[in-house]
């Protein structure tokens, strides 16, 4: 059985932990705001620009339409792309997001297809290379850049690009956990090509409107389609940071209650060790006494 000083030691030890939850917990809360306004600000314009593509793709068919569009007819060729953060202490929310890639990368590997990767993320960086190391194209930390933005989503779109171009992807598809609340962060699989319109992005009504575009449409395209996979990214890396935080202040906000717990058990195991020890000696003093 632990001594009293140790078990003060402890106590103490628990204490202190508690404190440092506590402050990460807060941290985390000041930090959630301004991420949260960010995805919600990034949500509208990646919306529309799908919105503006589908309107631009339903004129635009056959050898005409560009491959970015209309892919390459193949799909042999995976590139995924998994986003998630660069720390840790935030539950289970970079783990969901590998979990989900991991699962698509197996399936395609056991159907025979091949599979490269791009990880985004100290956490995918470190979990992904185990597993899939002959596999990784490149890796990218996003502590590089001190705020998340263009400079952060710029090389990875471009690196995906490059892949396309020179033929070594036939389907792009992007992970990452989609923020919807404090307490709910959903993985996702979005593939950014060949570039599809999501539920959400209808068309543009054009009220029977018929519309000549200079440049072309496939002009137009050509030029929307390689930002739109930027957009995407970014707006991704968004929806990351805002349900990192908020992951990390769920996880913090347990962390903090557990250590009270622990506190509490521990001292009142403390209180009982110390009276039976106070009890003990005074028996020993009443029965040296009734000795003499």
């Amino acid at each position: 059985m632990a001594s009293l000083k140790e078990m003060r030691n402890r106590i103490g030890s628990v204490k202190a932990t508690q404190k440092i939850t506590k402050a990460m917990q807060m941290v985390a809360a000041a930090k959630l705001k301004r991420a949260q306004d960010q995805a919600i600000a990034a949500r509208p314009y990646a919306s529309r620009m799908a919105a503006v593509i589908a309107n631009l793709a339903a004129g635009v068919s056959g050898e005409g339409a560009p491959k970015l569009l209309a892919g390459t007819g193949s799909d042999q060729r995976h590139l995924i792309v998994v986003a998630s953060s660069d720390k840790g202490l935030a539950g289970g929310f970079s783990s969901n997001i590998i979990r989900a890639a991991r699962e698509r990368i197996n399936s395609l590997i056991a159907n025979g297809k091949d599979v490269r990767v791009i990880a985004v993320g100290r956490k995918s960086r470190d979990q992904l290379t185990r597993m899939y190391g002959d596999k990784i194209v490149r890796t990218f930390e996003l502590s590089e850049h001190k705020t998340i933005g263009l400079p952060s989503a710029q090389p990875i779109a471009e690196l995906i690009a490059d892949e396309f171009e020179n033929g070594r992807a036939d389907v792009v598809t992007l992970f990452y956990s989609q923020f919807k609340s404090v307490i709910s962060q959903i993985p996702t699989a979005k593939q950014l090509i060949p570039a599809v319109v999501e539920g959400g992005a209808a068309p543009i009504d054009q009220n029977g409107a018929v519309y000549d575009y200079e440049p072309s449409e496939e002009e137009i395209l050509d030029t929307l389609l390689p930002r739109n996979i930027t957009t995407q990214i970014l707006a991704s890396l968004y929806e990351n940071q805002a349900g990192f935080y908020g992951a990390q202040m769920g996880a913090m906000d347990a962390a903090t209650r557990n250590a009270g717990d622990m506190i509490s058990a521990l001292t009142l195991q403390y209180n009982r060790s110390r009276q039976a020890q106070i009890t003990k000696e005074l028996i020993e003093i009443i029965s040296g006494a009734e000795a003499l």
